[in-house]
């Protein structure tokens, strides 16, 4: 069982940046891949970005150039470097995780607003 703790959300003018991290605890070594959802207010939850173990990633066509995953093994951190924000941006982000036994985790959410 893996377990996921968000952070670094918060309310950004248009143009801003903030940047999420994700802790992962419990049977890390079986994580195959991690990644940013986000659900806004009203919609289904939505892929923003992931990325695997050998470091491959995957973006959302909305968030390229702008949104940028990252882990640093040596601090077991998942972050999500987000730049040029805009109001559609505004969501609860969520970490996930899915290991080799295809078992998924979430975490609790973090909010991100972006808001004149």
């Amino acid at each position: 069982q893996v377990h996921l703790v968000e952070s670094g959300g918060g309310l950004v003018q248009p143009g801003g940046s903030l940047r999420l991290s994700c802790v992962p605890s419990g049977d890390i070594f079986t994580i195959k891949t991690m990644g940013w959802y986000r659900q806004a207010p009203g919609k289904q939850r939505e892929l923003v970005a992931t990325i695997t173990r050998a470091d491959s990633t995957n973006y959302a066509d909305s968030v390229k150039g702008r949104f940028t995953i990252s882990r640093d093994s040596a601090k077991n951190t998942l972050y999500l470097q987000m730049n040029t924000l805009k109001p559609d941006d505004t969501a609860v982000y969520y970490c996930n995780a899915v290991t080799i036994w295809s078992v998924t985790s979430w975490g609790q959410g973090t909010q991100g607003t972006v808001s004149a």
